[in-house]
């Protein structure tokens, strides 16, 4: 039905402004997906001490599509934010909000933003360690 935000951001991302973005009188279910930089990846050998996301020009534009797509057919709004730049243990990588009539509508459109962000976004990151080594990774990882 509606996307609300499809943002790449170099600010802090706001969890709060995203579900508010999703609020209508309609709305009876409201999910949330909050990513975070974790100290604890299977690819590192020592603790992750940041993230540095970069995107393509047109990742805008890719997030607000991913997004609809997901959205479909259904009576649904989506809000979602993906951060670029340095980030550490515990910033927001990833904020999505989805808001429908019903919770299986909110979790399934959610559930399917995440994934696709995962699979078609075009924003790498590059992994910085604790033992000062780093690691790329692209769309997919």
């Amino acid at each position: 039905m509606t996307v609300t935000i499809a943002r790449i951001s170099e600010s802090a991302l706001d969890l709060d402004a995203h579900l508010l973005a999703v609020e209508e009188p309609w709305v009876g279910a409201v999910t949330s997906f909050a990513g975070r930089v974790r100290v604890e990846d299977p690819d590192a050998q020592t603790p992750v001490v940041a993230l540095e996301y970069s995107a393509h020009p047109d990742a805008e534009a890719a997030l607000r599509r991913i997004a609809a797509d997901a959205i479909g057919d259904r009576r649904a709004l989506v809000a979602v934010s993906h951060r670029v730049g340095r980030l550490v243990v515990g910033d927001l990588a990833v904020v999505i909000a989805v808001a429908s009539a019903h919770r299986d509508d909110a979790f399934v459109v959610c559930r399917t933003v995440i994934e696709q962000i995962k699979r078609e976004l075009p924003v790498w990151k590059k992994q910085w360690t604790a033992d000062g080594e780093s690691l790329w990774k692209g769309i997919g990882g």
